[in-house]
């Protein structure tokens, strides 16, 4: 039996028993009969109309509310009602001196200084949460245990929060960033991001199911690191049925940044004012830097594409192209940077052999 149903018998009980109830007074008090008629008549009136139109007034204005509520925040939600009660005090404290104003002045203020500070009081909060959050941290990271916290596991839990894309999790590099602390604030992966990563793991495809699986291990590893917060979110976006949709709605709702390795992704919230933080990006900006003409030993590995060349690759995998290399294949061999070459898929360095 759903809730819908119960809400329909109950609003055509309520409305049949007070139409019948004005039904008799009605017939009463102008003298008609039969009572019984207008009773039973009204009342049915009144049954159908709670029946039909008992649900527009109580279920569905609901369930608005409830996807409302589940599209904020959790600190938009804090804020809001931290600002509400301060407002509704402060009205609270002016609500006597007011009260002595002369009538109608005396009636009317009180109630227009909960309204206006209450308003004034959510919009202030909501406006300067992050200072507001901020200063609550510090506040409590003085105090008791908050003075022993190490400086990672404080940086680590501030204010910011990123939403985590479904490659990135499987990609796993994100892990190793975590532990670093470079990821201050919260992770936040919604639930569809989950159902996704999950979706993917119960695929079919075996090579599939075992990125999905990865991804699982993943996220259970970074909500062991205490260097960074990880929170499964039931926020969803109403409407939207593509993942990377509702994740560039979901980061402009909430002001916050996505983390990502997909280009796809990454263009579409570009163009629609999305902060992207892209794992390739910074694979690529923490390569160590070569000038041409410097000097390095290269383990040479393989054949080039091109006759003569040979392939070897640095320690952050960076691939280093070697004219005439092809002869030392399997030998560790002192180059000479020619050429550095940036690409979409990252750095290529040429260079040749030391003579």
């Amino acid at each position: 039996m759903s809730i819908d149903f119960i809400v329909r018998i109950v609003g055509m009980i309520v409305f049949a028993l007070s139409s019948g109830y004005w039904g008799f007074w009605f017939s009463t008090v102008n003298e008609l009969s039969p009572t019984t008629a207008y009773t039973l008549g009204i009342g049915l009136v009144g049954a159908l109309f709670g029946l039909i139109a008992t649900p527009y007034f109580t279920i569905i204005p609901m369930r608005g509310i409830r996807r409302l509520l589940v599209r904020i925040s959790a600190e938009n939600l804090l804020a809001g009602l931290s600002g509400l009660v301060a407002g509704l005090l402060v009205a609270a404290l002016l609500t006597f001196p007011l009260s002595m104003l002369p009538i109608p002045l005396g009636n009317v203020m009180p109630f227009l200084a909960v309204l206006l500070f209450g308003y004034f009081g959510v919009a202030l909060f909501v406006m300067r949460q992050a200072d507001i959050m901020a200063v609550i941290g510090s506040v409590a990271n003085r105090g008791g245990e908050g003075v022993s916290a190490s400086p990672t596991a404080s940086w680590g839990q501030g204010s910011r929060t990123i939403l985590l894309d479904t490659s990135v999790i499987i990609d796993g590099r994100v892990e190793d960033i975590a532990k670093t602390g470079f990821l201050p604030g919260t992770l936040l992966i919604p639930r569809f991001v989950l159902n996704e990563l999950q979706y993917i793991a119960d695929s079919a495809d075996s090579l599939r199911r075992q990125r999905g699986r990865r991804g699982m291990e993943v996220l259970s590893e970074l909500q062991k690191i205490s260097a960074v917060s990880v929170r499964i979110s039931d926020i969803d976006v109403e409407g939207v049925r593509e993942v990377d949709d509702k994740l560039v709605i979901l980061a402009r709702q909430l002001k916050c940044p996505i983390l990502t390795n997909d280009y796809n992704l990454n263009r579409v919230a570009e163009l629609q004012g999305v902060v992207i933080l892209n794992i390739n990006e910074l694979a690529n900006a923490v390569k160590s830097v070569v000038l041409p003409g410097e000097t390095m030993g290269i383990a040479v590995i393989q054949e080039g594409k091109e006759s003569n060349q040979g392939v070897g690759y640095m320690d952050d995998g960076t691939m280093v192209v070697i004219e005439g290399g092809n002869r030392y294949i399997g030998q560790t061999k002192a180059v000479t940077v020619t050429k550095v070459l940036q690409t979409a898929a990252g750095r290529m360095i040429f260079a040749r052999p030391e003579d």
